[in-house]
């Protein structure tokens, strides 16, 4: 990948940040990702005043139940949408491999019918010579 990654597991951060002060701005981002303790949270904004908006914003959509409840209901749709679509294509994909089985037996019948003809053809041609000889041996 192009991109550089460090990956912090929060619940280890947590356990080595009991007790401690906020040492920087990434300490306390990680903070305010992995803590709802509101000892936390009061620690986080007197340090780092600019993190209250942000508790604030969240607290109005908790408190706002039918938006939060629309935001969820509009990803069920687009979820519910994406999951017809993707029935549709599966559906699809196997009506078209039906329909690859279904052409590749009508050419094995049609052979079998062609091949069915020839011996009919054949078996007719020499019903035709039988008799002819047996009316040559009867004169």
């Amino acid at each position: 990948m192009l991109q550089k990654f460090l990956l912090i597991p929060l619940d280890i951060f947590l356990e080595n940040q009991h007790n401690k002060n906020i040492s920087n701005r990434l300490d306390a981002w990680l903070l305010f990702f992995a803590s709802d303790d509101p000892e936390d949270i009061i620690r986080l904004v007197e340090e780092y005043p600019e993190f209250q908006a942000i508790y604030e914003q969240a607290y109005q959509i908790c408190r706002n139940l039918e938006n939060v409840m629309g935001i969820f209901s509009e990803e069920l749709r687009i979820l519910d949408r994406n999951t017809v679509q993707l029935m549709i294509d599966e559906m699809q994909e196997t009506l078209n491999e039906t329909k690859a089985e279904l052409d590749s037996a009508k050419a094995d019948l049609d052979s079998a019918k062609e091949e069915l003809q020839k011996i009919s053809r054949e078996r007719d041609a020499l019903l035709a010579r039988l008799q002819q000889f047996e009316c040559g041996n009867k004169n």
